[in-house]
């Protein structure tokens, strides 16, 4: 099940999420979108492992946010804010969700960015 990091930085194909969905979960695939680089790493077990990745690429953590995506779900459902990462009490974000719709527009912008046929 252990799938190498991808650090996607140009747009990748939601097919290719699909494929990678595939050797893992089945149907999702775990995320950890920058919001501060419009980045976002693929492929890990665990949200923390892309969140390592990514901190480990010169990411700030307050701009790392988890995320599922469905490939083979619509646009409006593909996108599942749940992440043990997620829960910041400090910063005012208390679930595993996303609270902030600010945050989330965000979110939603650098996954149409970099994910061709969101």
């Amino acid at each position: 099940m252990n799938m190498e990091i991808t650090i996607v930085r140009t747009p990748i194909s939601k097919a290719m999420l699909g494929e990678m969905a595939k050797q893992q979960f089945g149907d999702m695939v775990k995320v950890v979108v920058d919001i501060g680089r419009g980045i976002m790493a693929v492929g890990g077990e665990l949200h923390s492992d892309e969140e390592s990745a990514l901190l480990d690429d010169g990411s700030a953590q307050r701009n790392l946010w988890g995320i599922n995506l469905y490939p083979g779900r619509t646009a409006s459902d593909w996108i599942e804010y749940d992440s043990m990462i997620n829960i910041r009490p400090s910063e005012g974000n208390r679930s595993r969700s996303v609270d902030s719709a600010t945050t989330k527009a965000s979110i939603v912008g650098v996954v149409s960015r970099l994910v061709i046929g969101a």
